[in-house]
């Protein structure tokens, strides 16, 4: 007898003696039977916790990295890696009960509890309800998934004050930031303590129906006025309008962009927590708007320059990227085209003309791209929800045969997205301004001239990228 014909019978009279020697493990067995597809879910939602890590790590450090002037190639890499380790402490210590708790009283729509400080009460058998109703994944993984994007959302900052922050400074504004920024937008846009979404307490934006699926207003909005706001209090580069400051590595910008793009299908087909049907429409809109937004750049730069360029391809990409995040799980994939095509140019621009105009010294375009494209993206997601369109639709969705309802509905929408915009660029623009004015008061955000003029890698932390 073959050894797969004795495994074929040995194994069901194998697992009878188990079962019957453990009724604790017979237990464990029928429980992860009665929650089908638990485990591929798990299984996704890891994959896609370690690839928005890989945006981070090393795709966002890249990116930044290869724009600023190779004297402070290191120190860019630094913030960027030191903040997502930075973050995740903290995370695990209260921003994960700050964000997705309930809190008390009149402030319960903005922030949230204490009930998970230190994880309290979180183990291997506690679990995260996904968007099926009885399905969960444990606990563990979500916490880990949302930390990605708390990691991320600080790091983007980095690049509109890039080449003139003390770094000391840098990483108080970040501790506060996120404390008093980040956790509580995520709180007030994605926490919903559920079932009766009439009755359950929830963050301020998820009540009043805005629709943000993986992050427009949490991360990108978020981290792009805060950044712009950076670059207007801290001032400009020396040299800035006078000297030629350009990308030091456009090589290294372009794997760190191409890592973006890669990690990004784990930052909109992960929010959707299953393995399902809704974490392939997210999908297929993050390729082909991302797509549509590369091409759609590189042509309104060639025809406006004479001259297509590598940076102006993959800054369209991650326009695109940054647009369809709300929408990725709303939109249909021709919407979603149709989103990348028109992002790209209402970005290109700000980067350009607005920027040029207003002269402010927002280093790598963080605002111009993240906040712009963030905004865009999501009043976009309130036509593009519309089935007529071709978008997913939502729960209380009215429609009749044949009729185009836009006007009658979706502008609604687009108002209740207006809404959480509004509130998201006054909390972080206003909160960020408090902040570091705060830090600068007490120990300063700027590095002396001459420290900038030796570039930070050496000023800041003694090393070089180069050694000749």
């Amino acid at each position: 007898m073959t050894f797969s014909r004795v495994l074929k019978y040995a194994t069901p009279a194998l697992l009878g003696a188990l079962l019957a020697a453990s009724p604790a493990w017979a237990d464990a067995v029928a429980d992860s039977l009665a929650a089908p597809g638990a485990k591929g879910d798990t299984a996704w939602m890891l994959t896609a916790s370690a690839l928005v890590l890989l945006m981070t790590v090393p795709g966002l450090a890249l990116f930044y990295g290869g724009l600023v002037r190779s004297k402070n190639m290191l120190s860019v890499f630094t913030q960027v890696f030191v903040i997502a380790a930075l973050v995740s402490v903290i995370w695990v210590v209260y921003g994960y009960s700050l964000t997705f708790t309930e809190g008390s009283g009149p402030l319960q729509p903005f922030f949230g509890g204490f009930s998970k400080l230190f994880l309290a009460g979180v183990s291997t058998s506690t679990g995260a309800a996904t968007f099926t109703n009885g399905v969960y994944i444990p606990e563990f993984v979500y916490i880990c998934f949302q930390m990605t994007f708390a990691m991320i959302t600080p790091g983007l900052i980095v690049g509109s004050f890039a080449e003139r922050i003390k770094f000391s400074s840098m990483i108080v504004f970040i501790v506060l930031w996120v404390t008093f920024i980040y956790f509580p937008m995520a709180h007030m846009v994605w926490y919903w303590g559920g079932p009766d979404a009439a009755t359950a307490p929830a963050g301020q934006i998820f009540t009043w129906g805005a629709l943000d699926f993986a992050g427009g207003t949490v991360v990108h909005i978020n981290a792009g006025i805060a950044g712009l706001v950076g670059a207007l209090v801290l001032g400009k580069r020396v040299g800035y309008g006078k000297e030629h400051l350009p990308p030091h590595s456009l090589t290294m910008t372009a794997i760190g962009g191409s890592l973006l793009w890669v990690g990004w299908f784990g930052f909109n087909a992960g929010s959707n927590l299953e393995a399902t049907s809704a974490a392939a429409l997210a999908m297929i809109n993050t390729f082909v708007a991302t797509a549509a937004a590369a091409v759609s750049w590189l042509f309104v730069e060639w025809s406006v320059k004479g001259k297509p360029s590598l940076l102006g391809t993959i800054s369209g990409a991650v326009a695109g990227l940054v647009a369809v995040t709300p929408a990725c799980g709303f939109s249909g994939p021709m919407g979603a085209v149709v989103l990348g095509l028109l992002v790209s140019p209402i970005c290109f621009f700000f980067v350009s003309t607005v920027k040029n105009a207003l002269g402010y010294d927002d280093s790598l375009d963080v605002f111009g791209v993240h906040c712009v494209g963030g905004i865009f993206g999501a009043l976009a997601t309130g036509i593009l929800v519309n089935p007529a369109l071709g978008g997913a639709g939502i729960a209380d969705y009215v429609t009749s045969p044949g009729k185009l309802l836009i006007a009658e509905w979706s502008i609604g929408q687009v108002w209740i997205q207006a809404k959480g915009v509004l509130l998201t660029l006054a909390w972080s623009g206003i909160g960020s301004f408090i902040l570091y004015k705060l830090v600068d008061l007490v120990m300063g955000l700027r590095v002396t001239n001459d420290q900038e003029r030796e570039g930070l890698d050496i000023a800041e932390h003694g090393e070089r990228a180069y050694n000749y």
